[in-house]
């Protein structure tokens, strides 16, 4: 009872927003047009957990959320707004939720690349099958520990901070829940690359290259961004975009 009580009061003060705005980096309806099924859209966040995430990541970037589309059959918003995000969540686990609910933040679009139909309905029924699991507050007691303004962790430690958690399957964070999705499909995010001779007689100096998979919960929304094996997706100059027709004020 004691610990539920904790984990409520440290939720609401976790998710409390912070006075800090970050900068739109397109517009609304590029954002909308350019979205495709299976894009993971990063979120810079404006929470107290948001700094925290980004202090241990050194990122920009401090929430994932995996789109699916209007056609997906996540249900509607209260509003009537169509859910096309999945998203673990600090208060209300995995949810549905609509594209407006990040409208004004500052995102990035990675894109995976080569996905058949098969992979995005694989990748929606594995999002549809963690909806209402809970979010790992086992990771959000390690992460409140470093909400200080400077606090004293090595840069080296700071990325592995985020990869304790409850190894409980029901519950997630928003980037080890996508991250486990795309690992359904063995489609990489940054996997352990062993180099191995290639035992080839005619080419003593030759090696191949195995891929190993790290363990899902070791996962943060930077990763997604750094991986070489997403595209990254900028809506303002994917349609038609002539810097010579941009309006400067001079002065």
């Amino acid at each position: 009872m004691l610990l539920n009580w904790l984990s409520r009061r440290l939720t609401a003060y976790l998710s409390k927003e912070i006075s800090r705005h970050s900068i739109r980096t397109s517009t609304w309806g590029a954002m909308v047009n350019t979205l495709q099924p299976g894009d993971v859209l990063l979120v810079e966040g404006n929470t107290r957990i948001s700094v925290a995430i980004k202090y241990l990541t050194q990122s920009t970037w401090s929430h994932a959320a995996l789109y699916l589309g209007p056609d997906a059959g996540l249900g509607v918003s209260d509003d009537g707004e169509a859910h096309v995000l999945v998203e673990a969540d600090l208060e209300h686990g995995i949810r549905p939720l609509p594209l407006c609910y990040y409208r004004h933040a500052h995102t990035r679009i990675c894109r995976p690349v080569g996905l058949s139909d098969k992979d995005l309905r694989t990748l929606a029924e594995y999002a549809f099958s963690r909806l209402g699991h809970q979010y790992d507050m086992k990771n959000v007691f390690d992460l409140a520990r470093y909400l200080w303004s400077t606090p004293p962790v090595p840069t080296r430690y700071r990325h592995k901070l985020l990869a304790f958690g409850s190894g409980d399957p029901t519950r997630a964070i928003c980037s080890t829940f996508i991250a486990e999705g795309f690992q359904q499909l063995r489609y990489p995010i940054l996997p352990v690359v062993k180099t191995l001779p290639a035992n080839d007689p005619d080419c003593a100096g030759c090696v191949h290259e195995r891929f190993r998979v790290r363990h899902h919960s070791l996962f943060t929304p930077r990763d997604f961004d750094a991986s070489p094996y997403f595209r990254i997706i900028k809506p303002t100059i994917e349609g038609v975009f002539d810097y010579r027709a941009i309006a400067w004020e001079d002065g």
